[in-house]
């Protein structure tokens, strides 16, 4: 597999193209940026080069998503396009997942499923959508350092385009699933109340992104 995903386009029944979830959360959402500018600091005044370990992360992040899903369809992964240390990091996160995962029955419905709103008019990739112990859920896979807010926001859009699409969703579940050893696995199931509140923000951010479009002219 490619280190690089290509960019999913999004088309409704009519061929009108719109956004994807990740695309309208990014733009709309920067809850974390001074987080990340102190990190990126912090990162710099080591001597190390903090776009560099940005990328080198999230490589690994790409293909642990990549090891795991392969994993619930039976299919191999091909990593030739990744390093060895990479290769390494992403078998960490898979361990933790596995670690998570031999407790339970796990059902894969849709895996990596392209889903469209037709009524919303945006689309996006749900992880895993599975029966696990006999309840229809949706599971979002992350690698990092935590859960944060704008992750409850993305995962409550997917939930929306499962349910769209004639799926019942009974448990939205988030797992951050650590790369090494200075990172920690993360488990949290949303309450009713906080997919509501982050289906509202993602909402509010849809109808943000379509307003700074005609802003600029674009829409």
């Amino acid at each position: 597999m490619s280190k690089t995903k290509a960019h999913t386009r999004y088309r409704l029944t009519d061929g009108a193209i719109v956004p994807g979830v990740t695309t309208v959360t990014g733009s709309q959402l920067g809850w974390n940026k001074q987080a990340l500018i102190n990190w990126a600091n912090r990162i710099g005044l080591t001597g190390v080069d903090s776009t560099k370990y940005k990328d080198d992360k999230a490589d690994i992040g790409t293909l642990a998503h990549q090891m795991i899903t392969d994993w619930l369809l039976h299919e191999p992964t091909d990593t030739s396009d990744f390093t060895a240390n990479q290769i390494s990091d992403a078998e960490n996160s898979v361990i933790s997942f596995h670690e998570w995962a031999k407790t339970k029955t796990i059902e894969p419905i849709l895996i990596e499923k392209s889903l469209v709103s037709e009524k919303y008019r945006f689309g996006g990739k749900a992880d895993i959508y599975a029966q696990i112990d006999g309840v229809a859920e949706l599971i979002d896979l992350k690698t990092g350092s935590g859960i944060y807010d704008e992750m409850y926001v993305q995962v409550a859009a997917y939930e929306q385009l499962l349910k769209e699409s004639g799926h019942q969703v009974d448990r939205v579940r988030i797992l951050n699933i650590p790369r090494t050893e200075d990172e920690r696995f993360v488990e949290q199931v949303m309450g009713d109340k906080q997919r509501e509140a982050a289906w509202s923000i993602f909402l509010n951010c849809l109808a943000n992104y379509r307003l700074q479009k005609l802003l600029n002219g674009r829409l």
